[in-house]
């Protein structure tokens, strides 16, 4: 995991580290680091052109030691004070910018100046104009190709405009620490946090509970069976009230369900169960509301509330009651509409703050879906929120959050705690779909995909 600091916790690791080293030394640092990722930016120094433009602060100071170290190396290094270009003027012809007009204590709008045709960027922290925990850019932000930050990654840098903005993104070691962030990354060695499955295990030892489809919607309950399946559920129980005969994974032990009144029924066939998965295609009626909020009050393990159930819940007040019956941890897994609806009001920018704010409101750990998911947790011990960012447009298909449910579910019976289990899943998941088709993916592809990236990624069977 990679820790992500805000622009607080930023300031606050800045300030302890000034306690034992001059500032001197930090602009040092990070202006050499600029300088050696401007050298693989560039291939070499000697006859290259360079700009840099540099502001007031910290990060035109970075930026003036950068061009030292380059103009030693051979480049020809012309220094742009940020306060004497406009936005839409053009900066002096070059290989290379670097940027360093703003750092991350900016906020406002920023029109920067026009990049010459064929030049490379590279920014220093976070491109000028972006905010650094929301990744907001309300003005003509810097376009970066590379972004060098330090020390650890900015919330900014991973969401909202700054995604884009930042380019490829690496993080430079100057010698700042930092306690326990609020917020870390999933990346690929995380995926070996999965308990391996120990020598002894059996089909009920990692089974999952799923209530999911209805007629018209049997391809979610198919996909998030398929899903949890890949993911090493030993055994799926599966209840799709009122729908005897659809075509369902042949491994997949169904109960028959009736229509209505389902809810006893579906607790006592996934009694042995470690795990439960409610919701997808479920539909949306009140008769089907009260069963799948007397699942929620009653089912004793760790719970995955996708799609129709999140509808069910009645808002954060009604949602927060049924949570406090529970004495197992429950995930909600909204995408920016479901939400809305739950809290009754959309994220906003800061999809960290946003699922932080409704795990607080509920008591549910949260797992907010978009171009970065992030998870949060209803305590405020750190780390209070876990990020995926794996994964792109690809995904923004029918059925892969029914996939996704599903591989929480399974993580979830293999023993993983409720946020990292639905962190892991959600990168997981991300990583699956990179392996597949850039255009043409499906739903239905991704459970094949995350079997494959288990296998590679994930933690070996027990010997003994």
């Amino acid at each position: 995991m990679r820790a992500v600091l805000t622009r607080d916790e930023m300031r606050a690791a800045d300030a302890a580290a000034l306690a034992t080293v001059t500032h001197e030394i930090l602009v040092g640092r990070a202006g050499t680091a600029v300088g050696h990722a401007a050298l693989r930016l560039l291939g070499g120094a000697y006859g290259r052109r360079v700009v840099v433009l540099a502001g007031k602060g910290s990060n035109g100071a970075d930026g003036r030691i950068a061009a030292s170290f380059l103009a030693r190396r051979g480049a020809r290094v012309q220094v742009v004070e940020a306060a004497d270009v406009k936005g839409g003027d053009a900066l002096p012809l070059c290989d290379l910018v670097i940027d360093g007009a703003y750092g991350t204590g900016f906020r406002g709008s920023y029109d920067a100046p026009r990049v010459p045709v064929d030049a490379v960027v590279l920014a220093i922290d976070i491109p000028s104009g972006v905010d650094a925990d929301s990744g907001e850019a309300p003005g003509d932000a810097v376009q970066a190709d590379r972004t060098v930050t330090f020390a650890a990654l900015k919330p900014g840098l991973l969401q909202g405009d700054g995604a884009v903005c930042s380019g490829s993104v690496e993080v430079a070691d100057i010698g700042i620490g930092f306690p326990t962030p609020q917020a870390l990354l999933m990346e690929d060695p995380d995926v070996a946090l999965v308990p391996a499955r120990p020598r002894q295990v059996n089909k009920w030892t990692t089974a999952v509970g799923v209530a999911a489809g209805s007629p018209g919607m049997e391809g979610s309950a198919i996909l998030c069976t398929r899903g949890a399946m890949a993911a090493g559920a030993g055994m799926i129980r599966l209840g799709s009230p009122g729908n005897p005969h659809a075509a369902w994974p042949t491994e997949a032990v169904r109960m028959q369900l009736p229509a209505g009144g389902w809810a006893d029924a579906f607790l006592e066939a996934t009694a042995k169960c470690k795990s439960v998965v409610i919701g997808p295609g479920l539909g949306t009626a009140e008769a089907t509301a009260e069963e799948i909020r007397a699942v929620i009050s009653a089912v004793p393990v760790p719970l995955v509330i996708d799609a129709d159930a999140l509808g069910a819940l009645g808002g954060v007040a009604g949602a927060r009651a049924l949570f406090e019956k529970r004495g197992a941890p429950s995930i909600l897994t909204p995408h920016d509409g479901e939400y809305a609806r739950i809290n009754g009001a959309a994220p906003g920018a800061d999809r960290l703050a946003a699922a932080r704010a409704l795990a607080r409101a509920t008591g549910a750990v949260v797992l907010l879906k978009g171009p970065l998911t992030a998870v949060a947790s209803p305590s405020d011990a750190a780390p209070d929120v876990l990020l995926a960012a794996a994964g792109g447009p690809e995904l923004a298909t029918a059925g892969s959050g029914d996939v996704l449910s599903g591989i929480i579910g399974a993580f979830l019976a293999r023993g993983l705690p409720a946020p990292e289990a639905a962190a892991l899943a959600a990168h997981v998941h991300g990583r699956a779909a990179m392996l597949g088709p850039v255009e043409g993916l499906v739903a239905g592809d991704l459970p094949e995909l995350v079997g494959e990236l288990l296998s590679e990624l994930g933690p070996e069977s027990e010997d003994v």
